[in-house]
């Protein structure tokens, strides 16, 4: 028997001469996490907003969460989104960046050269889970090349802009509810003053429906197991 996430997947499996019958379709567990904590968040939100981080927050200012870590992404690519984030930074002074830095060496040091002396740019260590969770919840979009935040953004109503070449998460930009902007500094200006400059086209971008998930992966995933061996 075959478990898939996605529609996508399930029709690759078919097309592959898998039996429809041994196919289920759950959506992604991430998803099931994800609702979970921001109920369990949203009991003692007091407690998260007090964290340093959130007190730094303008809560006036469009939040912009960041994230940058790929490997592939080293070098010139994450050089080139630090220049546009600069350059966004520096003609948007209404919006506010967030951008919890990764640990390695070959993150940290393009970025701190770049954008560490920028007012509105906020760089910070990685963050637990909870704390990255309201950050997506409170931001008014989110740029990243993470594969686990493109699946849990449109839970949260929030546009993507993809940094990277190629996504395997082409269920959302399909959609459109996010987009794949590569990694070239004039292409990620261009999509991220996209979202800043129109509010219809913001609009178009905020996810009605997730994908990736209901919120419901693992009961589904439970009722199959029980049932195989019922």
């Amino acid at each position: 028997n075959k478990r898939c996430w996605y529609l996508l997947n399930y029709n690759n499996l078919k097309n592959e001469g898998i039996d429809s019958k041994t196919i289920f379709l759950t959506g992604n567990t991430i998803v099931d996490a994800l609702e979970w904590g921001v109920k369990k968040i949203e009991k003692n939100k007091d407690k998260v907003e007090r964290r340093d981080l959130f007190r730094r927050l303008n809560s006036s200012k469009k939040l912009i969460l960041v994230t940058m870590h790929r490997r592939e992404s080293f070098g010139e690519d994450i050089k080139n989104v630090c220049l546009a984030l600069k350059i966004v930074a520096e003609k948007y002074k209404d919006v506010q960046i967030v951008y919890p830095v990764h640990l390695n060496p070959n993150v940290r040091k393009p970025v701190y050269e770049i954008i560490s002396d920028i007012d509105n740019i906020i760089l910070t260590s990685p963050l637990d889970y909870e704390s990255f969770i309201w950050l997506m919840y409170k931001s008014y979009f989110i740029v990243t090349d993470s594969g686990g935040v493109q699946e849990e953004a449109p839970t949260l109503k929030k546009p993507v802009i993809v940094i990277r070449k190629h996504t395997e998460r082409t269920e959302s930009v399909k959609m459109g509810i996010s987009k794949l902007a590569g990694t070239e500094t004039n292409s990620i200006m261009s999509s991220i003053s996209d979202l800043l400059d129109s509010d219809n086209f913001y609009k178009k971008m905020i996810p009605v429906a997730n994908p990736y998930g209901d919120g419901k992966a693992s009961g589904k995933i439970v009722k199959i197991i029980y049932n195989f061996f019922k």
